[in-house]
């Protein structure tokens, strides 16, 4: 099995869209994946992803309802194998607190994932279509190192 974060700021916009395209990949592949989500900051805690986040997901057949926020811990770093972070600045704060064997890196290689919070549906349509592709490019690379 593999134990995946996904990390964002508060953990209520990019990070359930990316545990839930991450979740529902890895079982459209059989793919063997726990997939959870958390913010750098525990601002949300307890609280369902962004209705704007609900809203892209289910426009794209995903229920993200069920998700919560909430704050990453230290213990995070011990239970995952892998950390993708959304942007830069989420990398730096999580490596900052790095304390355990998991694998720190962004989740879109090479490109940060803008916060659309404070922008319209747009915004969180292009994250959508960043973070498929990536989910995608994820999946297949677990896919590939699992079966060799």
């Amino acid at each position: 099995m593999i134990r995946v974060l996904v990390v964002c700021l508060g953990n209520i916009c990019r990070s359930p869209i990316g545990e839930g395209l991450l979740r529902s990949q890895g079982q459209n592949r059989g793919l063997d994946l726990f997939v959870d989500s958390a913010g750098t900051m525990g601002w949300h805690a307890g609280k369902a992803p962004d209705h704007r986040s609900q809203g892209v997901m289910r426009a794209h057949g995903l229920d993200i309802s069920s998700q919560q926020s909430r704050p990453m811990e230290l213990e995070d770093f011990q239970k995952f194998d892998v950390i993708l972070c959304m942007d830069q600045q989420n990398l730096t704060d999580v490596l900052k607190m790095a304390k355990g064997p998991a694998h720190v890196q962004l989740f879109v290689a090479g490109k940060d994932v803008p916060d659309p919070y404070y922008g319209g549906d747009a915004g969180f349509e292009a994250v959508y279509s960043m973070l498929d592709s990536a989910a995608s490019n994820w999946i297949n690379n677990w896919m590939t190192n699992s079966n060799s």
